[in-house]
């Protein structure tokens, strides 16, 4: 009885805020257009989805309708130079997501006829898309309910339910999730768990941090990913790099730098012959 009570308590709350502080973003209606079948345009919601993987969302606000304009579709993108891509991409981190969007893009193309399959199976087997993604992707495109998580959704269970416990994990918030759902409309209930739960982020201590899977992100500055994101930008701007000229323009140790140029090459994030890195 006192778990059905705070589950309305959490319902309440939730629409309560959504209805007067809901966040207006490019990627959900009414800027998004609902179709006459009740779907919105899985391409839009494709590229915020993995935009928004770890990155802001004020970030993703800024991108989001640069890269649309630049890659209107499934197959304007799978048909762009990865180099415009990433040059499209830079300021939003973990490069590896552009690649990734256009692999999808060139295998909904071949494969699916310029259409994200509705099947949740087939949509973890695309790149760079797992479980959560493909789940949240499949609700909001079509306003079906699949259970993911994201941290948004975690600190309102958390904050809600378990407001004296540390260590929770996924598979304990999982049941409240699904009783809370509103499953005549989750794409709207999803938005309105999100919202909140990003306001609650500014409002109370961090509910995460009681999470079992919380983890601090690693320090950027001096990173290998700040040297990925160095080297690309270099080659962006220049289009290649001399390998003689290497040590001059990073100063990184000679063996750390020639792993992370190996990784890149061998990811295919960039590309080499005998006297140079560029790009394609």
């Amino acid at each position: 009885m006192r778990n059905q009570q705070k589950i309305e308590e959490c319902k309440q709350v939730v629409w309560d805020y959504y209805q007067s502080y809901k966040r207006q973003l490019p990627w959900r209606p009414p800027q998004l257009t609902i179709q006459k079948n009740g779907d919105l345009d899985d391409y839009s919601i494709f590229i915020s989805e993995v935009m928004l993987q770890q990155t802001q969302v004020s970030r993703v606000r800024i991108k989001y309708p640069s890269f649309i304009k630049s890659f209107p579709s499934f197959d304007m993108l799978s048909k762009a130079p990865l180099r415009d891509v990433l040059s499209e991409w830079h300021g939003m981190g973990y490069n590896r997501r552009a690649k990734f969007l256009k692999q999808t893009a060139e295998v909904v193309v071949e494969k699916y006829k310029g259409k994200l399959p509705k099947d949740i199976s087939h949509l973890e087997e695309l790149p760079g898309i797992g479980p959560a993604t493909a789940c949240s992707i499949a609700t909001f495109v079509h306003n079906t309910f699949e259970l993911f998580i994201e941290t948004n959704i975690r600190r309102v269970m958390i904050y809600h339910f378990f407001p004296n416990k540390n260590d929770v994990t996924d598979g304990q918030i999982i049941p409240f999730i699904e009783k809370v759902v509103d499953h005549n409309n989750p794409r709207e209930w999803y938005y309105a768990l999100m919202d909140y739960g990003a306001w609650l982020s500014k409002v109370v201590p961090n509910p995460n941090r009681r999470s079992k899977h919380y983890s601090k992100q690693s320090r950027f500055e001096g990173s290998n990913r700040q040297i990925r994101g160095e080297i690309l930008k270099t080659l962006l701007t220049n289009g290649t790099i001399q390998k003689e000229s290497v040590s001059k323009l990073f100063s990184y140790e000679k063996s750390r730098l020639q792993s992370i140029f190996d990784e890149l090459v061998s990811e295919k994030m960039i590309f080499q012959n005998n006297k140079s890195y560029f790009l394609k």
